[in-house]
């Protein structure tokens, strides 16, 4: 029905850092001076001033070339269409599930965007409340925001658990076209899910690897500013 929507967006969802070594990152606070210059551009999240590029919000300032960004470290997460999110069914209606994706407003699950036919007396045998599923956004309305299963890694959430890590540092724990949290796999064996909304869902063949995953993950949330992160990911396990 939509190939677009299963499509669309993929790079916004493994937007944002990259472990390329010429790149210079450091935390800024509003109105601090990231560089000096008339041959920088202030990107998202930074502003000129006369022949300074300042910090318009706190975050990561990260130099790219002669682009000058301010990547957020805290905040809420804001619902943009393409994005993969966990979630959990609060309520069943006639023509859907209501989701809570952790945001100002509710997820909805229309029952013909279920990647199979669902007879509408035999919802809960599919999605029943409290049940955890990872869905797509493909629309954002004033009044709610509309999920759909239709799509690869899509669908309920079975065994293992959910955490969660602030929804701005979910880029840095995907990586670059998804390359540290493909690392995290391979090195514990675990299926893992991560939706933009800083829900995270793990689930191993033991439980000392779930949580070997977990304190992975945590470790690289925690250190969104450093550099060279891949290097230290690696070193980290050989320790753990």
């Amino acid at each position: 029905m939509r190939n677009e929507i299963n499509e669309a967006h993929e790079a916004d969802n493994y937007e944002g850092y990259s472990e390329d070594s010429s790149k210079k990152r450091k935390i800024v606070v509003p109105g601090e001076v990231i560089v000096s210059g008339e041959d920088y551009l202030p990107g998202d999240g930074a502003r000129r001033e006369g022949e300074n590029v300042v910090a318009s919000r706190f975050g990561l300032a990260e130099e790219a070339g002669r682009v000058v960004r301010v990547i957020p470290i805290f905040g809420a997460f804001v619902p943009r269409r393409g994005n993969v999110v966990i979630g959990r069914v609060v309520d069943i209606t006639f023509y859907g599930w209501l989701v809570d994706i952790d945001s100002a407003s509710s997820g909805f699950l229309p029952i013909e965007e279920s990647p199979r036919f669902i007879n509408k007396n035999e919802m809960d045998q599919f999605l029943s409340i409290g049940d955890v599923v990872a869905g797509k956004i493909w629309s954002v309305k004033a009044k709610g925001i509309d999920l759909t299963l239709k799509g690869k890694g899509l669908g309920k959430l079975e065994g293992g658990f959910i955490f969660r890590i602030i929804p701005a540092r979910v880029p840095r724990v995907i990586g670059r076209e998804g390359s540290m949290i493909s690392m995290i796999k391979e090195k514990t064996g675990c299926n893992i899910t991560v939706g933009q909304n800083g829900w995270i869902w793990v689930k191993g063949s033991s439980v000392d690897e779930e949580i070997r995953a977990r304190k992975a993950i945590e470790f690289v949330a925690e250190k969104v500013h450093v550099n060279g992160l891949t290097e230290k990911v690696e070193a980290w396990f050989e320790e753990n």
